[in-house]
């Protein structure tokens, strides 16, 4: 069985941010499984532009295609997503809704799933704030997430998790993400999706 291509996506990009570290936990995870393969999307390395076009037309400036060309090729290729998101005013990241507002097609009949972070809520707020926006955009959100209350205090000094509960809510998420991108891309192969 061909693997499944997992964009992981690192929505934070503020100084000094622990959404790298998250990332690399759960790219480590996905890893592992051997049935999925998992390319970084992080957002500080592949920065997008933020004055849109108008509407239906390209970007004018070269600099601003130049920098989707990095990120855009990369998420049509995915047959999945995992958002690693921090929760900022009850809410998710700038740049991170910039990302989303930049494609379209990119997200049409995909599952998406999602690890947050932050101090007591462990991000879920961003989450719920995402859903809403994601079904706009024809994706399918996956129901398990994985929510890390102080993150900081998680991770051991190599990254792995100090609570093995961690890694199994990990898998269950991305069991879930297996089963809704197989079914997706063969639904996509057989009827291409038409939003």
């Amino acid at each position: 069985m061909d693997q499944l291509k997992i964009a992981v996506i690192v929505g934070s990009t503020r100084e000094g941010r622990f959404g790298p570290s998250v990332a690399s936990w759960v790219t480590g995870r996905i890893t592992r499984r051997g049935d999925m393969e998992a390319e970084v999307i992080d957002l500080v390395e592949t920065p997008l532009p933020t004055v849109f076009p108008v509407l239906g037309q390209p970007p004018a400036a070269a600099g601003d295609r130049a920098l989707l060309a990095a990120v855009s090729p990369r998420m049509a290729a995915a047959d999945a997503f995992v958002i690693v998101t921090p929760e900022y005013n009850h809410s998710f990241p700038a740049a991170l809704k910039n990302a989303i507002d930049w494609h379209s097609t990119e997200w049409h009949a995909k599952p998406v799933a999602f690890v947050s972070y932050g101090a007591f809520s462990g991000g879920l707020r961003a989450i719920e704030q995402l859903r809403p926006v994601l079904a706009e955009l024809h994706a399918v959100t996956v129901r398990d997430a994985v929510s890390l209350q102080h993150p900081w205090a998680l991770f051991d000094g190599d990254g792995k998790a100090v609570d093995p509960a961690l890694d199994a809510a990990a898998e269950l998420m991305l069991d879930r993400v297996g089963w809704w991108a197989r079914a997706l891309r063969t639904a996509r192969t057989d009827s291409p999706y038409a939003a």
